[in-house]
């Protein structure tokens, strides 16, 4: 059965208890840190703006996360960039992360944006292959450089 027919249930995460339920879920796509390291990190960016969400299925449990803000930039103008977007390994290829990106889609225009921003990491094929049936499409090469 896919998340389509399911109830599900996608909840904007603020208060640590959420934060932490969420964290065996986020550990797959995060597992450089551990669940303290993501609590804070968690805490710090969503008083910077940014938002946690969490889609659960209809037992109640986490299958998808996506962690975004609302960002305004001249090449782009206002949008919803995603840090992170992760369905759990488990359940993938079951409409969960289709159902997170329609809602984080639906946000973005209600919020009065005019795209939907993220980056992937170039080793997560299967997420890239994801992204483009998603009409998702490859726009621009992300740089970086460490400064520690």
């Amino acid at each position: 059965m896919t998340a389509d027919a399911k109830s599900i249930d996608i909840r904007i995460l603020t208060v640590e208890a959420d934060l932490r339920a969420v964290w065996p879920l986020v550990s797959q796509l995060r597992p450089e840190f551990d669940e303290d390291r993501f609590v804070e990190q968690m805490q710090r960016q969503i008083a910077q703006g940014c938002r946690a969400t969490a889609l659960y299925d209809e037992d109640g449990a986490p299958r998808a996360f996506a962690c975004w803000r609302v960002m305004e930039m001249l090449a782009v103008g206002k949008h919803v960039y995603v840090d992170d977007l992760v369905t759990d390994s488990a359940v993938r290829s079951r409409g969960f992360g289709k159902r997170m990106l329609d809602w984080l889609k639906i946000e973005a225009r209600r919020l009065g944006c005019d795209r939907l921003q993220l980056d992937s990491g170039t080793h997560r094929q299967d997420a890239h292959a994801f992204y483009l049936r998603e009409a998702l499409r490859i726009e621009a090469f992300h740089f970086g450089i460490a400064l520690k």
